[in-house]
């Protein structure tokens, strides 16, 4: 089938937001229903927002049984993937997980089984210091992608079926019985037979505000700090439980990233300055400082950007009206590549569309 499409033509699915989510769920809807005419919109490029700047670590631990779930099924696909896929940007990483003593009985509810958590036999060489009364435990099923040049390359291979319209923003959506119709910048018009708004930060554009807000989702900023030195070939990924913090080799690029937890809410993606502030630095290397002191001292740079969190930690995929015509799918929370597989089943088994006959492939 042709991806090639008039303006104003129709489509049965129409995705908004070409992040890694909203990619895979234009993936998975082809999967189950390879006739199907999919469009997929997005304000800006493929890959760019919270997709470009993501830091694409998976680790196999959830807070919650929900996020537990979906974090197996997500690295069960993303294992078969690099199976099949070996040129594909997803790197399997060592993982240590450091957390006081005390905690050892809460990581092994939060960690899955197939993480295999064990004590380790000794500390990363990039740890220097460690806690009075901590520990370290080693786990299997870590890994990291390159989310950017993941999202753009499944999405190259998609385009024979999908229509891809980059750098159009909706400006209007309504819903009536014949489908979901869109006005598009430039005057441009869609209507489609069912909508998944994949949006990531962008909650409170005018098109869809009143439909997202009563999900009770928020926008957080999200920073994390380039450290100036180069990883090792062994090199793992560290998390710190605790502080919900984790450092990672970023292989591909040839220094180390620190992720911290910022706690400023309700941001406006729109007017979010992509530089790190004095603020930003400091609070970051005044945790990276308790582990890794000659670290802390080459972080200059990094990068800030924000993502959407549900109400209660858990991401959310469900419908927007009652006629099950508009699906939201997102609000993970920072963990948007680690879910999105999951994510994308659970929204394509929303949309109701005929079925077909399923080759079971990745």
């Amino acid at each position: 089938m042709s991806a090639s499409a008039p303006a104003g033509a129709h489509c049965d699915v129409a995705v908004v937001g070409a992040g890694i989510l909203g990619v895979l769920v234009a993936r998975e809807i082809l999967t189950r229903h390879p006739a199907a005419r999919v469009t997929v919109l997005d304000r800006d490029m493929i890959g760019s927002g919270a997709t470009r700047r993501s830091a694409g670590l998976h680790f196999p631990r959830g807070a919650t049984e929900t996020v537990r779930t979906l974090a197996a099924e997500s690295q069960d696909f993303y294992a078969d993937l690099h199976t099949i896929r070996p040129d594909l940007p997803i790197h399997p990483l060592p993982m240590t997980v450091l957390a006081p003593e005390a905690a050892e009985e809460r990581l092994r509810e939060v960690y899955l089984p197939e993480a295999k958590l064990r004590r380790a036999g000794e500390l990363p060489p990039t740890i220097t210091v460690l806690p009075a009364r901590y520990g370290a435990w080693e786990g299997d099923g870590c890994q990291y992608a390159d989310v950017h040049t993941l999202t753009q390359t499944l999405a190259a291979e998609l385009r024979h079926r999908v229509l891809f319209r980059e750098g159009v923003a909706v400006t209007a959506l309504d819903s009536g019985p014949d489908g979901a119709h869109f006005t598009l910048t430039g005057g441009a018009t869609l209507t489609a037979g069912r909508v998944v708004l994949a949006p990531g930060p962008w909650l409170a554009e005018p098109a869809w505000r009143e439909l997202v807000a009563p999900l009770g989702a928020r926008v957080k900023k999200i920073v994390a700090l380039h450290v100036d030195v180069p990883p090792r070939a062994g090199d793992g990924a560290i998390v710190f439980q605790d502080e919900d913090a984790f450092l990672l080799p970023f292989h591909h690029r040839g220094h180390w990233l620190f992720s911290y937890t910022c706690r400023e809410w309700d941001v406006d993606p729109g007017a979010v300055d992509p530089a790190l502030t004095a603020d930003h630095l400091a609070e970051a290397r005044a945790l990276l400082v308790r582990y890794a002191p000659e670290l802390a001292d080459r972080c200059h740079a990094g990068r800030v950007f924000c993502d959407a969190y549900g109400p209660d930690g858990r991401p959310l995929v469900t419908p927007l009206a009652e006629d099950g015509r508009i699906v939201f799918a997102g609000a993970a929370g920072g963990s948007g590549y680690r879910l999105a597989p999951a994510l994308a089943a659970r929204t394509a088994d929303l949309l109701s569309l005929p079925a077909s006959p399923r080759k079971a492939t990745k």
